[in-house]
């Protein structure tokens, strides 16, 4: 092999080597970094040193045009994994599988650059949204159909949800919106996030993976008959941010007063005592959504 084709074919494998796509496992909690250490094959003893070297890792393929994401590598799932596959847990061959899986199924962020600061609480946020949405899923598929008309409840409250989300955002000013639903459940609370904006013109702006969450949130609440309740925080350049509310009463999302949207985020919730209202914010009553014409399980 000539000298020239062996440089032309080192810088074709270089080439390739930025298109490859990879994925990092981040171990991000110390409990469970801990946990890891019980492993032999595991090299690391300092949970500090361990993120300084994924960063720099991370800085390392930045730099070579290496197209890099990040997973949240759970010990408790790994486990589950290496028994499921039977498979050693305690071979770098065995966390990498798991990785892979990560890759494929899991909670994952780009790297972009960030510093590790930055990307790990969006980890730990896009992780938490999709067990919510899993969990969502899961209970509105389980439901069943309606003994009185046949109809699947689950469909059905996505789909009333999905209505609702609608009439929120056309009812409300325009500007950017942070919108948040909760629902108690018996085993745990339920909670989704929805950034969006609208224009003057009435346009909706979303990301439509976070409104699927976002809707699927809602549903359960419906499907469930649970209580639960919307908020959203509207921003406008050069006005004060609004923060309106509504309750949800069997099919129906009912607006909070103005005084109700103020003791709703002027109370602790533990203690119950007042807390001073946030400067630069207007808590406003919302507006009533109207009448729900349809079947109501």
């Amino acid at each position: 092999m000539t000298h020239t084709t062996q440089v032309r074919n080192d810088r074709m494998r270089r080439s390739l080597r930025r298109e490859v796509a990879g994925t990092i496992g981040l171990i991000t909690d110390a409990e469970d970094f801990a946990a890891m250490r019980h492993y032999r094959t595991f090299a690391f003893d300092d949970h500090g040193s361990y993120l300084r070297e994924v960063e720099g890792l991370l800085k390392s393929l930045d730099a070579q045009g290496r197209h890099t994401t990040l997973a949240l590598f759970d010990p408790e799932e790994y486990e589950e994994f290496c028994a499921e596959a039977a498979l050693d847990p305690d071979r770098p061959a065995s966390r990498s599988s798991f990785t892979a899986d990560l890759a494929a199924q899991g909670a994952t962020v780009t790297y972009d650059g960030s510093p590790l600061a930055t990307l790990v609480p969006a980890l730990i946020d896009e992780a938490v949204r999709q067990s919510t949405w899993e969990y969502a899923s899961s209970v509105l598929a389980g439901i069943g159909d309606c003994a009185d008309c046949g109809q699947d409840i689950g469909r059905a409250a996505f789909a009333r949800a999905a209505a609702l989300l609608t009439q929120v955002l056309d009812a409300i000013a325009h500007g950017t919106h942070h919108l948040v639903c909760s629902t108690p459940l018996p085993t745990h609370d339920l909670t989704a996030a929805l950034h969006a904006a609208t224009d003057p013109d009435g346009r909706i702006h979303l990301d439509e993976d976070a409104a699927l969450h976002f809707t699927s949130v809602l549903a359960v609440a419906l499907a469930t008959r649970s209580a639960g309740g919307l908020v959203v925080r509207t921003r406008r350049p050069g006005t004060h941010d609004r923060v309106q509310g509504w309750r949800l009463r069997g099919e129906l999302l009912l607006p909070l007063t103005a005084a109700e949207v103020f003791d709703a985020y002027c109370t602790d919730v533990d203690s119950g005592e007042p807390l001073p209202p946030e400067s630069g914010v207007d808590y406003c009553a919302a507006p009533d959504l109207g009448p729900f014409e349809g079947h109501a399980h």
